[in-house]
């Protein structure tokens, strides 16, 4: 049985509304993937996007001082559970169990080639629920698919000398995250889990989420324009 998990960025499956053109290639390459070998799963995390945002922020420009980390993370998660629906439905009877949101759960059930997961609880974005999902099906690989290609030095839309990486080591890819999390922090790997997969000795691809050509080819094991993170 092989198991590789896809944490799929709310940016790729919702940039302002659902981009349905992408997820009609997606679940079609996803499908003819796993019709190949049916030994094959693959656990798909979505992510927030533009809706968690969109609501995050109303909530703290109505809020103002008094907005809470807490409050916001929980709109945050409620997006990706939306989200996640919406991909469990588009892989029909591949997906057979409910949308996850708890992966810690003793009992979880993975009965089709696709399992779906959401957010979870404040405290974390859904990369930390895609480790506690590799632990708990026995993956080894993360790949985080996002609006970026490449994890570079520091942020490229303020350092114009920020510069692409293929590889980085936890150790320094921790220093560059830190390691607290607030609620719609963008960064390529989220801190919490960050620590996580470290830990485990997991390794993390973060490649382009709109590039499906490079998508199959990480999920076949060849050459493919990302980066590793990882001891």
């Amino acid at each position: 049985m092989t198991t590789k998990i896809l944490s799929v960025g709310g940016s790729i499956i919702v940039p302002d509304k659902p981009d349905t053109a992408f997820l009609g290639k997606f679940v079609a390459m996803c499908t003819k993937w796993l019709d190949e070998d049916k030994g094959r799963r693959l656990i798909l995390v979505a992510g927030g996007g533009a809706p968690a945002r969109v609501y995050q922020n109303a909530y703290k420009e109505v809020a103002g001082n008094s907005a809470d980390n807490n409050a916001a993370d929980w709109i945050g998660i409620m997006a990706t559970r939306i989200n996640a629906q919406l991909l469990k439905a588009c892989f029909g009877d591949y997906c057979k169990n409910d949308v996850v949101y708890n992966p810690t759960l003793d009992d979880l059930k993975f009965d089709g080639q696709v399992l779906v997961a959401s957010g979870w609880k404040p405290g974390f974005s859904t990369d930390t629920d895609a480790v506690y999902l590799g632990e708990k099906f026995g993956a080894k690989v993360v790949v985080n698919l996002s609006n970026i290609e490449k994890v570079y030095t520091d942020d490229p839309r303020k350092n114009p000398d920020a510069k692409p990486l293929d590889t980085i080591s936890w150790a320094d890819f921790r220093k560059m995250v830190g390691d607290e999390w607030t609620p719609g922090k963008n960064c390529p790997f989220d801190p919490i889990a960050s620590k996580k997969a470290s830990e485990l000795g997991m390794k993390v691809i973060c490649a382009g989420g709109k590039n499906i050509d490079n998508i199959e080819a990480i999920l076949n094991d060849g050459s493919y324009i990302g980066t590793t993170i990882g001891e």
